[in-house]
């Protein structure tokens, strides 16, 4: 890997490392090594990046700042593409909004606030990236990504870009074509609506204060673990139970919201696995419900 590293730097792709731990990419702290990390800087960097990858025929795959991820212990082997500070790009064209990638949801959530536009509150707590997001098709707070996208352009396997709309990226809760076919977002287009900035400003500070009192904020997490079931919420599931605080190793049901798993200190992705393989066996025997998972559990364990 060393050999395609130099290649890289000498292609202009200054950020690569070899062998770095991914627990330092991730929001819960956890994940063995990468084979090789790559941070291209830009767009052309990326598409340069996927093609050397490609010619030395090793495995790929993508992560932006490590929220809703689980990175096994052992780690991923070949390359992950890092695409966060490199696709950060933000335009606004009227009541549209054009971003990269790797931009912040959070960040987005007040930009566009303070720009009076109306439609992506429900973002202010989402912890990743637009990318992330196209990917998961990211809600909270009773909508989602879906509502308000219009398209987003796709750099496929192959090495092909091209601009997906809403229907060819066939959303449903929290899914999107991404999950069956692989390709990396590029930048995403949304549909917003002129609103009262003082307003949604508002709403953007309740729903702060609503998370600082009933999330961990403080602990390292990926956010919600489980998706909630039709008609109810994982997280009362999970504190009916009697769930709220069990603990597994370093990895805990948190205290303060049962749809977070914590990290306390020390966790590895094989307490985490273990604790939602518990959780799950638990909610399915009381409840007759099999919780789903919406972390993306990557590399070896």
């Amino acid at each position: 890997m060393k050999k395609i590293a130099d290649e890289l730097m000498q292609a202009g792709i200054e950020k690569v490392w070899t062998d770095e731990p991914l627990a330092n990419h991730t929001t819960w702290r956890i994940g063995g090594p990468a084979d090789l990390l790559i941070q291209p800087k830009d767009k052309a960097s990326l598409q340069k990046a996927l093609q050397i990858i490609h010619r030395h025929e090793i495995p790929w795959s993508v992560i932006g700042r490590g929220s809703n991820l689980l990175v096994r212990d052992r780690g991923i082997r070949g390359a992950v593409l890092k695409v966060a500070e490199g696709l950060s790009h933000c335009e606004f064209r009227g009541e549209e909004v054009c971003v990269g990638a790797g931009y912040s949801m959070i960040r987005l959530a007040v930009e566009t606030g303070k720009m009076g536009l109306t439609g992506m509150e429900f973002a202010g707590g989402i912890p990743g990236t637009v990318g992330g997001a196209v990917y998961m098709n990211a809600g909270a707070h009773g909508s989602d990504l879906s509502r308000i996208l219009i398209d987003a352009e796709i750099l496929f396997e192959n090495g092909e870009s091209k601009v997906l709309s809403n229907e060819e990226l066939s959303f449903s809760y929290r899914t999107s074509l991404l999950q069956k076919q692989k390709g990396i977002v590029l930048e995403a287009r949304f549909q917003l609506r002129t609103g009262d900035s003082k307003e949604i400003s508002a709403t953007l500070a309740a729903n702060k204060e609503r998370r600082r009192a009933t999330q961990p904020l403080q602990m390292p997490s990926c956010g919600s673990v489980f998706r909630n079931p039709p008609n109810d919420h994982a997280g009362r599931l999970i504190e009916a139970a009697g769930l709220k605080g069990y603990r597994i190793g370093g990895a805990q049901v948190s205290e303060k919201h049962s749809n977070f798993i914590v990290n306390c200190g020390g966790a590895t992705a094989a307490d985490v696995l273990t604790l939602i393989n518990h959780i799950r066996s638990t909610i399915l025997e009381k409840n007759g419900i099999d919780l789903h998972s919406e972390v993306l559990v990557v590399g070896e364990g």
